[in-house]
């Protein structure tokens, strides 16, 4: 049974937590507060950087960078030849999808919660390659309807590429049910998980994806400007990446070059290691907590927040799925969105919106405005949800 938290452990975490201390943040599908050893740890390395320079504080820290792989590979339940680092989750992502093989009449399969970035990389290949984009149905719940995929399988399937959360909600897509489709089929297999790190335990063996893109910015609890890609050990010899650097390759004479046997052929030589040093200490943050637990208490207080939306005259959740995640999306009859958010910001609660563009699929079917969207996480209190429901009454009886 997962162990509930104790509320001196939450007055720890929040204590660790210096942003809590003056605001309500609840935009932590885009960007959370982080930790202040994740903070530490960017801050010193570059204060390291000013002193001695950059070549040479790399080098004293050396072991730890190196130990920030082996920490995205315990989170990913992956081996650590398997870990590529990378500036975000956009750049990850491009490296596994652009790497992938495309022709005339080949099919890429997706979700209709898609992210428009992935999607517009999509129509980009296809429009190069004659390769074609389609939507695998859902269920009635809204998620994705895994006999429907199995049925649209055939020998011109030359990807599965889907969005385990979407940004726009809490709905969570059978990520394992479509990996099983895909083993069996021998079809390889994206999974963006840029909502679902750090919020839900990850297990790349049990999921059975073949590569996966996810970012530090968001429930991870890192800095902006990192991200990393897990590719399957059997896929990284046969995989060339898009692009190529001296870091990822070397110099091979006549031969030509000759690539890294690791999934690091994907990275290119410079970096921001102050930041990866900072993802590190974030994932061994959230592994120290357990992500069992983590995922807990995200699900507690999404539900809370959904239930006390539920009651106010007006307010429409538009969620989806029988058990969704830390995200809500939601709209007040008669206010704008971002009427919303900035009446919200001056009380110091912090919320995002939600585009349509977002999510162009999910949106358009659905007939989706723009949506506000909150997003707790394990710092947050039941105090700060029914805060901002309160505030969200007050709004409503204004409209």
């Amino acid at each position: 049974m997962t162990e509930d938290f104790t509320p001196d452990e939450l007055a720890r975490l929040r204590a660790d937590t210096p942003g809590t201390a003056h605001r309500i943040h609840l935009n932590n599908a885009g960007a959370a507060l982080m930790p202040a050893p994740v903070l530490a740890a960017v801050t010193d390395h570059l204060r390291r950087e000013a002193e001695i320079g950059g070549y040479e504080a790399k080098a004293e820290q050396a072991d730890r960078i190196e130990g920030v792989y082996r920490s995205v590979a315990r989170l990913l339940n992956a081996h650590v030849d398997e870990v590529v680092l990378a500036e975000n989750a956009t750049v990850a992502w491009q490296w596994a999808f652009y790497a992938q093989p495309f022709a005339l009449g080949d099919r890429i399969l997706t979700t209709t919660a898609e992210y428009a970035a992935n999607y517009l990389a999509y129509l980009q290949v296809a429009r190069r390659t004659g390769a074609v984009v389609e939507t695998i149905p859902d269920r009635t719940d809204g998620t994705l309807d895994p006999q429907a995929l199995e049925a649209m399988i055939d020998d011109r399937v030359r990807l599965i590429a889907i969005t385990w959360i979407p940004t726009n909600g809490g709905l969570v897509n059978p990520a394992a049910e479509v990996g099983r489709i895909a083993r069996a089929h021998g079809i390889p297999y994206l999974l963006d998980a840029c909502q679902a790190a750090g919020q839900l335990p990850i297990d790349v063996e049990a999921i059975g994806c073949d590569m996966l893109a996810a970012t530090g910015r968001k429930f991870l609890r890192g800095p902006r400007g990192t991200g990393f890609l897990y590719i399957r050990r059997n896929l990284i010899e046969r995989t060339e990446p898009a692009m190529i650097d001296l870091f990822g390759a070397e110099y091979a004479g006549d031969a030509g070059y000759r690539l890294r046997a690791d999934a690091r052929r994907f990275e290119t030589w410079e970096s921001d290691h102050a930041a990866r040093l900072g993802l590190g200490v974030a994932i061994d943050y959230a592994l120290a907590i357990g992500l069992d637990r983590i995922e807990k208490r995200c699900r507690l207080l999404g539900d809370r927040l959904r239930a006390r939306l539920a009651e106010i005259p007006g307010a429409t959740v538009h969620d989806l799925g029988p058990d969704p995640a830390a995200i809500i999306g939601f709209t007040l009859d008669g206010i704008a969105a971002s009427e919303i958010a900035a009446r919200l910001t001056a009380e110091r609660i912090n919320l995002s919106i939600s585009v349509p563009t977002s999510t162009p699929i999910d949106a358009t079917r659905r007939k989706l405005p723009d949506l506000v969207r909150a997003s707790p996480h394990y710092y947050n209190s039941e105090d700060e949800i029914d805060r901002l429901a309160d505030a969200l009454k007050v709004l409503a009886a204004s409209a």
